[in-house]
């Protein structure tokens, strides 16, 4: 429907793109909008006759024809009317009086109809100031020119009807049911005639299914039940009304027939057009309980395909978990062989190593054995047969304690192995210290006796030389102990 532009639309839209602009921002979108002209009055709704249209896709009659009109006040301050809309206009959650102007500021909430059982509301928007530029992208485009125009009246050379005008509407009105603080939409109840008139109208729409369903085809899935069952209960009450009008028309024709007869032209065509009505109302019924049947033998091959689904999902998810457990036990076989491997290796390096470490304590055994026996058969002394204390050399290279030589010097001066007569003698420190560097890989036993043997000696040794001294000491005085006492100190 073409309209006529004003000159402040015009004015808007020649506005440079740095202005800031009024509009309507939908909440969860960055799409559809609604651009607040100045000077103008913008009306929403989902007839043709509005500034923006807005076409539920959920629910064709949440917005009205005309559901609200914004307009602007002399002060600049913008305002929202509710023209009486059926699902009402919130600000800030609370819903507006009809047709009295509300008035809005900068960062309200409006919503244009009420959410449907646990779905949030589909037509949410926020009032904020933008400029133009950055917001032209999002702004959605205007069903017709700007509100307050002169409508040029046209002729149409055809009627248009309601189909043509505005969206379909043969689903029911919605009106708005509140239940603990929550809003939520239902279908408006109609009227027994007005069912009878959609039902009539949606008997040729609803004999396909049960057609399908007699020749064999696959039914819907199971997410089409609760619909086949609304359809189901609906007919159900449909029947039970078209029962009550089939009564009362039967009730108006037997009290008519029952009245006096007389040459009333009138009664008789009333009387007949009852009967023509009962005969159609009895085919209706009769219509309505087959399909009735039909609904009822679909729902029940419905339950009987979805509990037939149900098993196959289960044994799918049965086998499905029957092979990953199948799989979680093989890789459980499979880690437990690599550990039985890896344990075995283990094994096998630890055994390695115990004989390694067996073979080397056997050698260091070997080692001290033969040095034990080389110090027993090169490095002992001949006289004491003990491990030499303070080696020494004679000429004859025989070597001895430097105690033991020294008391076999006082009875013979000869080396007890060759008999050679003794000359000379000298300490051997390198035949010492390898003789101590020796003993210390020796038994702790052997270490304990050798130094005790060394203390021994070393006493025995500091006696003979304080007996050495007390000689030289008589010898130097002359004087014998039996011909003078003296006490010497020790």
């Amino acid at each position: 429907m073409d309209g006529v532009t004003t000159d402040s639309c015009a004015a808007e839209e020649d506005e440079g793109s740095d202005s800031e602009v009024l509009c309507l921002m939908r909440v969860g979108g960055n799409s559809d909008w609604l651009r607040l002209f100045e000077n103008a009055e913008i009306t929403v709704g989902r007839g043709l006759d509005v500034t923006y249209q807005l076409l539920s896709s959920s629910c064709p009659l949440m917005i009205s024809r005309l559901h609200c009109a914004f307009r602007q006040k002399e002060d600049g301050q913008w305002t929202v009317i509710d023209k009486k809309s059926l699902n009402g206009v919130w600000v800030n959650g609370n819903r507006i009086p009809a047709d009295e102007p509300h008035l809005l500021r900068l960062g309200d909430s409006i919503q244009l109809g009420v959410p449907l059982l646990e779905t949030g509301v589909e037509f949410d928007y926020i009032l904020t100031q933008r400029p133009l530029k950055d917001i032209k992208a999002y702004l959605a485009k205007r069903h017709r020119d700007c509100a307050k125009a002169p409508q040029i009246p046209k002729k149409f050379k055809r009627k248009l009807i309601v189909e043509d005008v505005e969206p379909s509407t043969s689903k029911p009105k919605l009106y708005r049911c509140s239940s603990a603080g929550d809003s939520f939409a239902k279908p408006c109840p109609l009227s027994p005639v007005r069912q009878l008139q959609r039902l009539s109208n949606a008997q040729p729409e609803e004999t396909p299914p049960s057609r399908q369903t007699q020749k064999g085809e696959q039914p819907p899935d199971s997410r089409s039940s609760p619909c086949d069952l609304d359809h189901l209960q609906r007919y159900s009450h449909n029947i039970m009304l078209l029962r009550e009008r089939v009564d009362d028309t039967q009730r108006q024709v037997a009290s008519l027939e029952g009245e006096p007869r007389q040459d009333d032209p009138l009664r008789g065509e009333q009387v007949r057009e009852l009967q023509g009505q009962l005969e159609m109302l009895r085919a209706k019924m009769h219509q309505m309980e087959t399909l009735e049947r039909t609904f009822s033998e679909t729902k029940r091959q419905l339950e009987e395909q979805k509990t037939q689904q149900q098993e196959e999902l289960m044994k799918k998810q049965l086998e499905e978990a029957l092979q990953e457990q199948k799989k979680v036990i093989d890789e459980l076989a499979l880690s437990r062989q690599g550990y039985e491997e890896i344990l075995s290796a283990k094994n096998k390096e630890l055994e390695v190593t115990k004989e390694e470490k067996e073979k080397a304590k056997a050698q260091k055994d070997e080692v001290v054995t033969q040095v034990t026996e080389v110090l027993e058969n090169e490095l002992q002394c001949i006289i004491c047969s003990e491990l030499f204390i303070e080696a020494v050399n004679l000429n004859c290279s025989h070597s001895f304690c430097s105690y033991c030589i020294n008391q076999w010097r006082k009875k013979k001066d000869e080396c007890p192995i060759c008999r050679q007569a003794i000359q000379s003698q000298s300490r051997c420190l390198a035949l010492d210290n390898c003789i101590d560097r020796m003993v210390d890989n020796l038994s702790l036993d052997m270490k304990a006796r050798r130094q005790t043997l060394i203390t021994e000696r070393k006493d025995q040794n500091r006696i003979e030389t304080l007996a050495v001294n007390k000689e030289s000491l008589w010898q130097g005085m002359s004087v014998t102990p039996s011909d003078q006492q003296l006490k010497l100190p020790r």
